[in-house]
């Protein structure tokens, strides 16, 4: 019982750094955006927000606490439904491509895996991950541009 009372604390204290952040409220949203779409997509995360959020001279603070919160824990809970939304994009059975990537993951031998293989099962799950992270990093922009400008708002004295 007591790991779980110190959830909402921990919640409390990460959305705590993003607020104190000093910078302008868009390029934090914009940088929290990018963490959290590179955090969904496997095989990326920290370091790759750390760069593009440096290329594009947005937050890089708020991008290594978007990738940090989604990392890894996301990614597998998103996984059905990123097969599932990129077999429905290419007009394919999300059953069969399922099956298709259980039978490529067992085996995990690249050298027999051949381009077929890849596009009925492996793509599929690509595209859907790229999917959601857009869309997960799009929400997620609005609401931390919408909640740290509601908290400018609410900070500015009365006069």
């Amino acid at each position: 019982m007591g790991k779980i009372a110190v959830l909402p604390q921990q919640i409390k204290r990460f959305f705590v750094k993003i607020i104190k952040i000093n910078d302008t409220p868009q390029r934090v949203a914009l940088g929290f955006g990018l963490g959290v779409s590179l955090g969904i997509l496997p095989g990326s995360g920290p370091i790759a927000s750390i760069v593009l959020s440096s290329l594009f001279r947005w937050n890089r603070a708020s991008a290594l606490l978007g990738s940090l919160a989604t990392n890894t824990w996301l990614s597998v809970v998103t996984f059905l439904i990123s097969l599932k939304a990129g077999a429905f994009l290419l007009g394919l059975d999300w059953k069969r491509v399922y099956a298709q990537w259980l039978d490529f993951a067992k085996d995990l031998r690249w050298q027999d895996s051949g381009e077929i293989l890849f596009l009925k099962s492996v793509f599929p799950v690509l595209l859907g991950y790229a999917v959601i992270a857009l869309f997960l990093g799009f929400v997620s922009y609005l609401a931390c541009l919408l909640a740290l400008k509601f908290l400018k708002y609410r900070r500015k004295p009365a006069g």
